[in-house]
């Protein structure tokens, strides 16, 4: 099971880290994502900044501060949710899928490390 933690919390980090930083760059891709889902892109510097956080929480916790990594876990679980119902509320189904992914590794990520 700790082997199983460390590479599901792993991924997460990375992926999180990842968008976040694509997130506080303003990439293409993002601004393409955000207007197809109606998030203003004034909203982006603080969105990558909750998922680095996130992130962040999440190497704590497995660099031995648990509490904090469950919190970061929480955390990008409620921030996925809403990531999912935003795409839900406008229809767009094309796009789902990656917040379906951060969800799911979140998701798992928390289940671990509980």
């Amino acid at each position: 099971m700790l082997t199983a933690h460390v590479l599901v919390t792993s991924t997460t980090i990375l992926l999180n880290a990842g968008i976040a930083v694509a997130d506080l760059a303003k990439a293409k891709f993002v601004l393409a994502n955000s207007a197809a889902v109606q998030v203003p892109e004034s909203w982006l510097p603080v969105l990558g900044s909750l998922k680095a956080a996130g992130a962040l929480g999440l190497l704590l916790g497995l660099l031995g501060v648990p509490l904090i990594g469950v919190a970061a876990a929480v955390g990008l679980v409620l921030f996925f949710i809403g990531a999912v119902i935003a795409h839900v509320r406008v229809g767009e189904y094309l796009t789902i899928v990656g917040p379906g992914l951060f969800l799911a590794f979140a998701v798992a990520t928390l289940v671990l490390a509980l």
